[in-house]
Parts: C-alpha cells; structure tokens; sequence
C-alpha cells in the first residue's frame, strides 16, 4: 500500500475536477497532472483555520516567498532570497510576464520539443515566435541543436529567452550541473535569456535536483508548491530571480492575482508538508516498479525510461502501432485517456504520456487497456 492506494476509485470519481469530469465515467484518466492522493493533512488544517477565521481577503505579505527559501534551504541548499522574490498568480502566467519583460513584440524564444504544450501556446500569445531546439533521441537537451536555435533567435539583432523545462516535462529528465553550465556558456555567447520552469523541482525520484540559478547566475527561476502537493486548485507561485537577473520590470499588479487562501495552502505545504512530500516520492517510485513490470509482461514493445523526476511515464507505442497519435485510439477503444504526444510538439509523434500518479489498480487496469486496443 502507498499513499495512492489510500483513495478508491469510487471516491475519486466523486471529484469534480477537471481530471475526473473532462470525460465519461468509464474513461480511465490518466491524463493531466493531478495526483489521485489526499490532500496533506498540514494544508487541509491550514486552510480550514484560514475559512473558520473568515481569512479570506486579499493577499499580503512575504510569507510565501519565506517559506520557498526555507523549503529551497533544506531540500536542495540553495539559499533564496525572499526579498528579490516575485510574487505571481501561477507559473505560467509568471512565465508569460517575464517573457514580456525580456523580449519585445516579435522576439523569439526557444523551446525544447517535446515539451509542456503552453509553451508554445503562451509564447505565442504573448507576441512572440518560437524557435525549436529539439531534445536528442535519448530525451535530454541538444547542445548542437540549442545553439544553433539561439544562433537563429537573435539572428535579427532581437533580444531572447530560452525556456527551459527543468525538470523536464514530459520526457522526466533531470538536467545536470554540467548540462546547466553549457547552457548558461551558450546563452551567454548568444545573448540569450535563460528562463526556468521548475515546477516540479520537488517531484525528484532518481538523482539531484540542481536550481538553475546557482549554476546561471542571469538565469529567473519559477517555482510552486502545487505541482508536488497536488495543489493546482490552489495556485500560487513564485519568480526567483539568480544573483545577476533583474526582474525589475515586472509588473506588481501581478500580485494582485495570487488567491490569499492559496499562498496560506502553500506556505503550509512547503513548511510542513515534508513528510507528505516523502511518501509521495515513495509511492511514485514503487508505481514506476509497478508499471515497469506490467509493461514488461503485457506489452514488451512500448519502449520508454523510467522517469528521474515528476509524475510522468513518456511511452513510445510506435512498436505496436502506426499511428503517430495512439492516445486518440485508446480513448476511443480502450476508453483510457493520457496525453496526446504530438501535442507536446516534434518528437512526440507514436508517443503518449501517462499519469503515474495513481493507485495499483488503476495503473494495473490502464495498462491492461493498452495491450488491449492494441492487440
């Protein structure tokens, strides 16, 4: 048993979240990232009180950003300063401002693809275009492709950003020390911005998560709890700006938008959601043996590597199927939902990305539905 063997299926079905209400009741959903797992008791305490209290108004104060540093300082000795910290409604808006801040209208910046789809969408949004620097066949960073997609991005004399994914989702891979510093020499050269979305920085299951400021100085940094404690319905998130980034320019009516009930669940989760946070990673680390041994016994060919960080398996089905977009059959004939791989871009053609989040039986069930629409 592991925490996610702790909420039935039935209970989970009860929830009205957009992982349990997006399709018909006998989808499986496997899909987008929310944890099948309860909430931590520190959180459900903290935000009760906040209710009972009536605290509900308008967000004030540094204690989130205080409570990132401390989580920083214990989990990964990197020592954040809660003054130069920014406060911002959720990650991706925080991306999309920063992003304004360092590039202007029609600048470019790039992306690694296969990558989180609001890259692309946020991006472009913002006005501006995006330059692709695919990951290499094994998922992890293209030095030759990064710098040839900086070469291109400031080719007109423009400024750049580089939004880098770290850990990276959806391949799971967790970058090095040493990846980092090439792409801090790279950027350098080019002239190029270096934005990090860590996000899921806590969710590590094999390996060292390594900040990306404390090896690219210049680099901004985007942090929340919601990822890890399975917060998303409670937003909140963070700008941490390296020791020479400025981040000046953002605006402060961002702040305005963080939810004060949210920062409160945060600030409890990263303060004294350790425990929690431990028998998370524990769980995901027995579901990966988990589906390591269902794979192998049910479906040998779909290929794929064990994640190294966050919540998700990247299978390649394209050994048992010619479709370039098998989650379109396995929702129409195994009624199992995962995401989309070419929605992550180039490379993410014949591939899927599954939740490991779940309990055995679901994880069991969803992988008895693969070898069954493919049969």
């Amino acid at each position: 048993m592991t925490i996610f063997d702790r909420v039935p299926l039935s209970d989970l079905r009860r929830r009205t979240s957009e992982k349990w209400r997006r399709y018909p009741a006998d989808v499986l959903p496997l899909w987008v990232a929310e944890m099948d797992v309860p909430v931590a008791d520190v959180v459900v305490r903290a935000v009760h009180d906040a209710l009972t209290a009536g605290d509900t108004g308008y967000h004030e104060g540094s204690a989130l950003a205080e409570a990132l540093a401390e989580f920083a300082a214990k989990r990964w000795a990197w020592q954040v300063d809660p003054g130069r910290v920014r406060l911002v409604p959720d990650v991706m808006q925080g991306i999309a401002e920063v992003v304004r801040v360092v590039t202007g209208p029609g600048d470019a910046v790039v992306i690694n693809p296969p990558v989180y789809p609001p890259f692309t969408s946020f991006v472009e949004h913002a006005g501006r275009r995006v330059e692709h620097a695919p990951l290499g066949a094994d998922g992890r960073l293209d030095l030759a492709q990064l710098d040839a997609a900086f070469a291109r991005a400031t080719a007109g004399g423009g400024r750049a950003a580089y939004l880098l994914c770290h850990p990276h989702n959806p391949t799971a891979a967790l970058h090095t020390r040493d990846e980092l510093a090439a792409v801090g020499e790279l950027a350098a050269r080019h002239g190029v911005q270096v934005v990090a979305d860590e996000i899921h920085a806590p969710v590590v299951l094999d390996g060292e998560f390594v900040p990306t400021t404390t090896v690219v100085p210049g680099a901004i940094a985007l942090h929340s709890a919601s990822k890890a404690f399975n917060l998303a319905g409670l937003r909140a998130a963070v700008v941490v700006p390296g020791p020479d980034a400025d981040v000046a320019g953002i605006s402060p009516v961002l702040a305005d938008g963080v939810s004060h009930v949210a920062a409160i669940a945060q600030v409890a989760a990263y303060r004294d959601g350790g425990a929690y946070l431990d028998e998370v990673l524990d769980g995901l680390r027995a579901n990966v043996t988990t589906l390591q041994s269902l794979l192998a016994s049910q479906v040998p060919a779909v290929a794929w590597r064990p994640p190294a960080a966050t919540y998700f398996a990247w299978l390649d089905l394209g050994s048992i199927t010619d479709d370039p977009d098998p989650a379109r059959a396995l929702l129409a004939r195994g009624r199992l939902a995962v995401n989309r791989g070419p929605s992550f871009g180039p490379g993410g053609e014949h591939h899927v990305r599954l939740n490991l989040a779940a309990s055995t039986e679901v994880l069991t069930e969803a992988v008895r539905r693969i070898a069954a629409t493919f049969a």
